[in-house]
């Protein structure tokens, strides 16, 4: 996108280690971040490359206290599972303990993109991500869609399209989603259409809808 400067962290390079890389990143400033990984309710991680066995942490809830990037605060959107789950609560360890603590991880007080959009004196200022299992193009037979293509429409119409009101961004890019995968009802579960079904309806925005991406002009 035009008028930013992107920094990248990359496992492949050695820019993205651990936490604290990110963190170091955040607290400098930005007007965007994107993470593209795994997720869920309390961290975000990703693998190095052709290495599904070892993980790389990112950004997780417990660590998010170190961000501290004041009123410079960015619109995530995170390509994760479950991160923003938001129901999920401490009641879970009683209700299920060993799927909550060991499978699903939904037992914090908070999920971890209402974590970062709630966070004092720092964090982001509104999250787009997935209430449940993220689903990719690899996860289809036609190899197209999924969060990658749903992602990036986002991206697009702002920095391409010029729409610039948070809401209007995150929906739009749900209609083009929608235009080029529209949805058969009468296909079976797991089916390409039921996948992009599932994308878009746990495609959620944690945050102010009716937000001016960037601010208002100040008027003299």
């Amino acid at each position: 996108m035009t008028g930013f400067e992107p920094i990248k962290l990359w496992t492949s390079d050695g820019s993205l280690k651990g936490p604290i890389d990110v963190i170091r990143a955040i607290n400098r400033g930005c007007g965007f971040i994107y993470f593209d990984g795994h997720g869920s309710p309390m961290s975000w991680a990703t693998h190095p490359p052709n290495n599904a066995e070892k993980w790389v942490r990112g950004l997780e809830n417990y660590n998010m206290w170190m961000l501290h990037n004041g009123y410079k605060l960015p619109v995530c959107v995170v390509s994760g599972c479950h991160n923003s789950e938001f129901d999920t609560t401490p009641l879970n360890l009683l209700l299920n303990p060993r799927e909550s603590f060991f499978l699903r991880l939904d037992f914090v007080p908070e999920c971890w993109s209402w974590k970062l959009v709630s966070k004092p004196f720092g964090g982001a200022i509104a999250v787009i991500g997935c209430t449940g299992l993220g689903m990719t193009k690899e996860d289809k037979s036609s190899f197209s869609g999924g969060l990658d293509y749903l992602d990036a429409r986002f991206f697009w119409e702002y920095g391409v399209n010029g729409t610039d009101i948070l809401g209007e961004v995150w929906g739009k890019a749900i209609s083009d989603y929608l235009d080029k995968y529209p949805i058969n009802w009468n296909s079976p579960a797991m089916s390409d259409s039921a996948i992009d079904a599932k994308t878009v309806e746990q495609w959620v925005l944690l945050g102010d809808p009716s937000l001016k991406i960037g601010g208002y002009a100040e008027i003299d």
